[in-house]
């Protein structure tokens, strides 16, 4: 008990009493959501048409695979680790349940082999992080180019045809109910079971902790590699989700499907408010990440502006973020150090 009492604490959120880190989230996920309400006024006062019930409908629909995406990163970045592999876990678990499908296995099957692609990805990243201490970069960078080739490898150079796909799995990804489509209704669910877990469950506040003060994490007893592994898994088993669902939106598939998400997907994370060095963010903030990212996507499409411009404006958004989040980081660790001492002195 002493040595956990006279380690440094780690500065996440559930551990200040004063609210100051929920006060600090809360406003960068205010501040990404008026910057979205700007730019979907100020696209729509060039063009009406932007607004259009099929544009909302289009937005929503290429947000929501994005935002899957984030959610399964939020838990891989938070505990200070990254996962480079999941675009390429996409186009994967796309290919091959696309080919499952047309080879005639059943619907059923062919989900859960994705599915079981996804986790076991993940798998085979957490114990190498976690267990084998390999540096998260080399790890998932490495698993990027070792999917790649095995997705290669299978496709020989061929396309599954959104023809040769069931209609069932096909109007997951275009249909919906009492006209909200499936898709967002999916990722908006699977946001706020993994929201909830992280919020409301000891063990799920322990992600923070991890990512906050690894060292004092460990000191308190927290089960620091099963976290990170279970992160990885997660976040393997939402990247499974997403090949699916890649499938499902836009039925024609080849090996190369998704290649370079893996930056939207940490950009889309990062722009969200959850710091990269880890400790502080919320799913919350990285599903808001994603429909901005999303959203400039299509405002550039609709305003005729080449997409050269959509990888420069997220590279601009990508670096004003970490800097917005290491000045913020800064000022909140400034301001907790004088109310420590006052507390002290008094």
């Amino acid at each position: 008990m002493t040595a956990v009492s006279t380690a440094p604490a780690p500065p996440a959120p559930v551990r200040d009493k004063d609210g100051l880190f929920d006060k600090v989230l809360r406003a960068r996920e205010l501040t990404i959501a008026a910057g979205l309400i700007l730019l979907v006024v100020a696209t729509t006062i060039a063009n009406p048409r932007f607004l259009s019930a099929q544009g909302v409908e289009d937005i929503f629909l290429n947000a929501s695979i994005l935002t899957l995406l984030a959610v399964g990163q939020t838990l891989v970045v938070i505990t200070r680790n990254i996962d480079l592999s999941v675009g390429s876990v996409v186009g994967l678990v796309a290919f091959v349940t696309g080919k499952l499908v047309t080879d005639g296995h059943s619907l059923t099957l062919a989900i859960v082999v994705g599915l079981v692609i996804g986790t076991v990805c993940g798998l085979i990243n957490g114990l190498l992080v976690s267990f084998c201490r390999v540096p998260a970069l080399v790890v998932t960078l490495g698993m990027l180019y070792v999917i790649k080739g095995i997705d290669y490898y299978i496709a020989e150079g061929q396309q599954i045809n959104a023809a040769n796909v069931p209609q069932g799995l096909l109007d997951l990804g275009s249909g919906g109910f009492l006209g909200v489509p499936y898709l967002p209704v999916i990722a908006v669910a699977i946001m706020f079971v993994v929201g909830y877990y992280l919020r409301a469950y000891p063990s799920g506040r322990e992600f923070y902790a991890i990512g906050s003060n690894p060292e004092a994490a460990r000191l308190a007893g927290v089960p620091i590699s099963k976290r990170v592994l279970t992160a990885y898994v997660v976040n393997g088993l939402l990247a499974g989700v997403a090949g699916v669902l890649w499938l499902a939106r836009f039925g024609t598939v080849v090996a190369d499907n998704a290649a370079g998400w893996e930056l939207t997907v940490v950009s889309a994370v990062v722009v969200g408010g959850v710091a990269i060095v880890g400790g502080v963010g919320t799913v919350w903030g990285a599903a808001l990440g994603a429909l901005l990212l999303t959203t400039i996507g299509s405002v550039l499409v609709v305003l005729k502006v080449n997409s050269f411009w959509q990888d420069a404006l997220t590279g601009l958004l990508l670096l004003l973020a970490i800097s917005a989040d290491r000045l913020v980081s800064l000022r909140v660790a400034r301001t907790l150090r004088k109310r420590s001492a006052a507390h002290h002195g008094s």
